[in-house]
């Protein structure tokens, strides 16, 4: 910058600095207020971080695709770079409990790395809130873990109704019955499927009425589906527990038609509560009679 030549020159001169320096201190003044009330990520040993009580990540969460996919950015970049969020446990600094992060938390674990997390105090219902909230930003998180964790929060007394644990977590009533409905279906039930985070919100509805009208059918179903040896798909499944499908089983009292060669013909109905299959036959060959009772004692049997 060419120095003034005059007095009034270098006045001016020394007011422009001036201005410069005050608008920079202005810059670094809001930069400071941005931080304000923010909490420093620290360094934890993963050790000494424990998963929350209110977690609901199934296991199959810390072995799919995604999971490994997880572990190796991490690897990758020295450690996670997003931090997970957790509390102290009994006001100490040697015992933490996961508030959201656990995905990381356990990637960090397994690699033997320090885990970068945000260290808070809070009560157990913001921490449920605040896990909650985090989880259903996350795509990945299945209906099967938020219904198990909505579910437990109810069987603490976390909260004194659904209702209110709706209010508290911002969470559609709704959506808030098809999670828990998901997660209280009897076992049978969930290991008919090759793993519980098939399950979809909108087959709750169906499942929880089909066990309502005939749980004795669905549970039968669901123990002959585990028995298979190779699972049909979930959607496959779903219909085959509620009977929406209608070559898995058919109503209860509707007669099938069977039409053969030669005139012969037969009508097949079931009774699912009685568990009774009636056929009936016309103008069948007598001499054939010893087959059709091999195939039915071969199904029996």
């Amino acid at each position: 910058m060419a120095k003034p030549k005059t007095a009034p020159g270098t006045m001016l001169q020394f007011i422009g600095q001036q201005s410069e320096t005050v608008k920079e201190l202005e810059i670094l003044r809001d930069q400071v207020k941005s931080f304000e009330g923010a909490r420093p990520a620290k360094q934890l040993d993963p050790k000494l971080v424990k998963p929350s009580r209110w977690a609901n990540r199934h296991a199959a969460s810390f072995e799919n695709a995604k999971f490994k996919s997880l572990m190796a950015e991490i690897e990758s970049a020295g450690g996670n770079i997003q931090p997970i969020k957790v509390r102290p446990i009994g006001g100490t600094t040697e015992s933490y409990e996961i508030v959201f992060g656990h995905r990381r938390h356990q990637a960090c674990l397994q690699l033997g790395l320090p885990v970068l997390a945000v260290v808070e105090e809070m009560a157990d219902t913001d921490l449920f809130c605040q896990m909650d909230r985090e989880n259903r930003q996350r795509a990945d998180l299945r209906p099967y873990e938020i219904g198990v964790m909505y579910a437990r929060a109810m069987d603490e007394g976390l909260f004194p109704s659904a209702k209110k644990l709706s209010e508290k977590a911002s969470v559609d009533l709704t959506y808030l019955g098809r999670a828990i409905a998901l997660a209280r279906l009897p076992r049978d039930v969930l290991d008919a499927f090759r793993s519980p985070l098939d399950l979809q919100f909108r087959w709750a509805g169906d499942l929880t009425k089909a066990l309502q009208q005939n749980p004795e059918m669905v549970l039968e179903a669901a123990k002959r589906i585990k028995s298979q040896a190779i699972r049909p798909p979930p959607a496959d499944i779903f219909r085959m527990l509620t009977l929406g499908d209608s070559t898995v089983l058919p109503p209860a009292g509707k007669k099938i038609p069977l039409k053969g060669k030669n005139g012969q013909s037969g009508v097949l109905s079931l009774d699912p509560k009685s568990k009774s299959v009636q056929v009936n036959f016309s103008n069948i060959d007598p001499q054939r009679f010893k087959e059709v009772q091999s195939a039915i004692q071969a199904i029996i049997s």
